[in-house]
């Protein structure tokens, strides 16, 4: 019986060098030239650490550049609010990744929705589609990406 996953992961190593590449381009700038702005990242977080809040936007709009640039799709950043205070500004970028149980009850209430000859079943941070016929299969596929959803999808691990 076909089937394939659904999930929604991130390519961390791109992610670093995207992040890489984004230091550079900062300090190569004549515009942060004399500043302290930078990145840091740890894991899945990248703290913008900057002078004030002008330059927090410049080096998240750099950022998201570079990482789109890589093929990282920024909808699974989560940005939150910027610490300010006299000596610096800091904001910290969550990248999310998985499916969590309320987002994949979404997608299988979708597919369910759909009417297609599929069956949809949640395994952890991934949904699997099963079905009799490869065409229903990729009706799914189509369908899920006409529909806007709040985080990156990927298909995966197609099964004939």
């Amino acid at each position: 019986m076909p089937s394939f996953d659904i999930v929604s992961e991130l390519n961390m190593h791109e992610v670093g060098n995207a992040v890489d590449q984004a230091r550079r381009e900062v300090g190569n700038r004549f515009d942060f030239k004399g500043t302290k702005c930078d990145f840091e990242q740890d894991k899945n977080v990248i703290t913008l650490v900057g002078d004030a809040d002008f330059h927090l936007q410049q080096l998240r709009d750099i950022l998201e550049g570079k990482l789109i640039k890589r093929g990282v799709d920024i909808a699974c950043i989560d940005a939150a609010d910027p610490e300010l205070n006299l000596s610096e500004a800091r904001q910290k970028l969550t990248l999310r990744q998985g499916l969590d149980s309320d987002q994949a009850k979404k997608l299988v209430k979708l597919i369910k929705e759909s009417k297609l000859k599929v069956q949809a079943s949640i395994q952890g941070e991934k949904v699997r589609v099963s079905g009799k016929k490869r065409d229903d299969l990729q009706q799914v596929i189509a369908l899920l990406k006409d529909t806007k959803f709040e985080m990156p999808l990927q298909y995966e691990n197609f099964r004939d």
